[in-house]
């Protein structure tokens, strides 16, 4: 009851944000407007994103939806977060085209626009997994050692790169190496249903068959909720050495691994402008060989700590605006189908979720990377 009352809380919270922040759409921020001055835009149009004159006026019922979608898949999988959520942007609601017209006429607000995107998403997908932190952490799904070393790597990452990129990445390059990223992960995925990548997890491969077995028996039995009780258990914690069990199974790594992986994925998904949950989660299923359903609470941890260092490195360090009308309405959806998530998320096989990360990882980064670098994309929305 108690958790319960806490996130009819936060929803009341950010049903007050998005309505009370909904009148931004004429409010123009400073260095908005700096931008603006520079020239290539109708100053008689009406404001819409950013309060830019002639900007998209975004859709706020279909902004909440969407950003429904965003937190449900992030807490289901652990990943791709960030990257529906730059889809969302960029796409859906037409802020990529927007942006692209300045390429010649505006640089800076290209740029500007780009940094704004960037940013956005990582409020989308950070605030996604604090509720997916919270909750699968109450479920006993989180390698909390595992999550934190990863973490401080992504600490450094996350901090330089907003120093060192904002500003100065366009719209185009931006795209194309989004869809890399995720092109990239997507052969990753696709290695990984080989048998040789098989053979190589079999701890995993029989910690994911004892929990889906767990559920099923449960489940007939009408005690689901007891589920809970079972999960990570850890068993040493060192500089040098931590183990734990899940399900029968026992696994260790050495925090170092996870230190300097956080840092080069978390440094990428900075410049990306997301959580690099579809990063993350390769890293744990594939170098320290984790079942998926640890794979996503530890991923959602790893990527809270990230997104807060980003995020204030972007907006206090270097000054990058959001639009805040918009992502009020985003929060409160992205609550939802981040509550929604981890209790969903134990209904689907391993096998499954695999298959749903392989095909949206193939589809984004082909679309992506032949829009950054070809001028336009092979698949739809063209």
């Amino acid at each position: 009851m108690k958790s319960s009352g806490s996130v009819a809380e936060i929803l009341v919270m950010l049903l007050i944000i998005s309505l009370t922040a909904g009148n931004a759409f004429a409010a123009m921020p400073e260095k908005v407007a700096q931008a603006v001055a520079e020239g290539g835009v109708d100053v008689n149009q009406e404001p819409g994103f950013l309060g830019i004159p002639g900007a998209p006026r975004v859709n706020l019922a279909l902004a909440f939806l969407w950003a429904i979608f965003v937190g449900w898949i992030f807490s289901t999988v652990g990943a791709f977060g960030g990257v529906m959520a730059g889809v969302g942007h960029l796409t859906v609601f037409g802020l990529g085209d927007f942006a692209s017209s300045f390429k010649n006429t505006n640089p800076a607000l290209n740029k500007l626009i780009t940094d704004s995107i960037r940013v956005s998403n990582q409020w989308l997908v950070g605030f996604s997994a604090l509720i997916s932190t919270l909750n699968y952490y109450k479920m006993r799904r989180i390698v909390v050692p595992l999550g934190l070393a990863l973490g401080s790597g992504a600490v450094i990452g996350s901090l330089v790169t907003p120093i060192l990129t904002a500003g100065k990445v366009s719209l185009k390059s931006y795209i194309g190496y989004f869809g890399l990223f995720t092109l990239l992960v997507g052969f990753v995925l696709l290695y990984e249903s080989t048998p040789r990548a098989q053979t190589s997890k079999k701890k995993a491969a029989e910690a994911a068959k004892a929990f889906e077995a767990k559920v099923r028996e449960l489940k007939e039995k009408g005690r689901l909720e007891e589920i809970e009780r079972e999960g990570v258990h850890m068993r040493e914690t060192s500089l040098a050495r931590v183990s734990f069990t899940f399900f029968g199974q026992e696994f260790s790594f050495n925090p170092l691994l996870p230190f300097f992986g956080g840092l080069v994925i978390g440094s990428l998904a900075s410049l990306l402008g997301v959580g690099g949950g579809f990063l993350y989660v390769p890293f744990l299923t594939s170098v320290v060989g984790l079942p998926y359903f640890i794979v996503a609470g530890t991923s959602a941890l790893t990527v809270l700590i990230g997104m807060i260092v980003s995020i204030f490195s972007y907006m206090a360090i270097k000054g990058t605006p959001v639009y805040w009308g918009l992502i009020g309405v985003e929060l409160l959806g992205v609550a939802i189908g981040s509550y929604i998530g981890p209790k969903t998320s134990k209904y689907f096989p391993e096998r499954y979720l695999k298959v749903l990360f392989a095909i949206l990882a193939f589809y984004v980064g082909i679309r992506y990377l032949t829009k950054g670098f070809l001028g336009r994309s092979l698949l739809p929305p063209y």
